[in-house]
């Protein structure tokens, strides 16, 4: 609650040193708090069924919110159709984790049954980022499954998504071999390179506070000349860099980093907390590279996921 209380706290300094508006920022941190909360509550009193709840809520969510599916103009499918993806990922996830929790022999088949079935669901959606995902999160679960010690586990999903983090940070600041960045390029689209590569310069200009909350549509010159502008980078992590500075950077990565840290010290078993973990570092990786985070189905969806996975079951002693 400190760290997401700094997180408020700096968004109304920027707004503050140079007129942005924080409410959006106010909003996410509240919706975050508020869904870790009530996932912590929510697991400790039913251990599987908030997991599986989640995961077919996810599913829904997935098909009938028309305005997550949907994607403007020349945007590529990890654009607003990453908030797709983000929502089958964690639907997948916490599915597998349910699957884990349980000691009904035909409630793991219909859990794992689940699982597949969102699985299937993103190449109907048109996301195959989705369907990456929801396999390397159906591997990662399974391979948990032997590990001794949760921590390399962990260690090894916040190494990947680092790796992820650094790479768009290559791309924006074009510093990648001109045959890898034209490749990616054409992955990510021109438009959002060139959106990425504004964040960077605004952030290298106003490195402490940033240009303030909810202004890069305003100061972006891509933004100025796009037919369709929507006011964004298509990336957190160089939206958090051009608006709120390094300062925000830093303390998106120390909630990301404090996420993984209590999944380590969760009471459940490692097989959950790392398929959690991998859950939200998938939802990490799409923030990184398009506008998962905008949206607050995933943001309230990876609250509710880690606050269940980081739960004490009152019911621990009867399992």
């Amino acid at each position: 609650m400190v760290l997401l209380g700094v997180c408020a706290g700096w968004a109304l300094m920027s707004a503050a040193a140079s007129g942005g508006r924080p409410e959006g920022v106010l909003l996410a941190v509240l919706a975050v708090s508020a869904a870790y909360a009530f996932g912590r509550i929510y697991g400790a009193l039913l251990p599987v069924g908030a997991l599986a709840t989640t995961a077919l809520v996810g599913l829904v969510l997935a098909f009938l919110l028309p305005h997550v599916r949907t994607a403007p103009e020349g945007s590529s499918p990890l654009g607003h159709g990453g908030a797709t993806a983000a929502l089958l990922a964690l639907a997948a996830g916490a599915a597998c984790c349910a699957a884990w929790v349980t000691h009904s022999v035909l409630a793991r088949r219909a859990l794992w049954a689940l699982a597949l079935l969102i699985t299937a669901a993103a190449p109907v959606l048109d996301s195959m980022a989705g369907l990456t995902l929801c396999v390397g999160i159906l591997l990662c679960s399974l391979a948990a499954a032997r590990l001794a010690r949760r921590a390399f586990g962990l260690g090894a999903l916040a190494a990947g998504a680092a790796g992820v983090t650094a790479a768009a940070w290559a791309v924006a600041a074009a510093a990648l071999p001109d045959g890898l960045t034209s490749l990616l390029e054409g992955q990510l689209t021109p438009y959002r390179v060139l959106l990425w590569r504004d964040a960077l310069e605004m952030a290298q200009d106003h490195p402490v506070l940033g240009v303030g909350p909810d202004r890069f549509g305003e100061l972006s010159p891509t933004v100025a000349d796009s037919l369709v502008p929507d006011g964004r980078p298509h990336s957190a992590l160089l939206q958090q860099a051009a608006e709120q500075g390094f300062v925000g950077v830093a303390l998106l990565a120390l909630a990301f980093g404090w996420v993984l840290y209590a999944l380590l010290r969760s009471p459940r078993p490692t097989v959950v907390a790392v398929t959690a973990g991998a859950a939200l570092t998938a939802v990490a990786t799409l923030a990184a590279i398009g506008d998962a985070l905008s949206f607050t189905a995933v943001t309230v969806g990876s609250g509710l996921l880690a606050g269940m996975a980081t739960a004490r079951p009152l019911a621990l002693e009867r399992w």
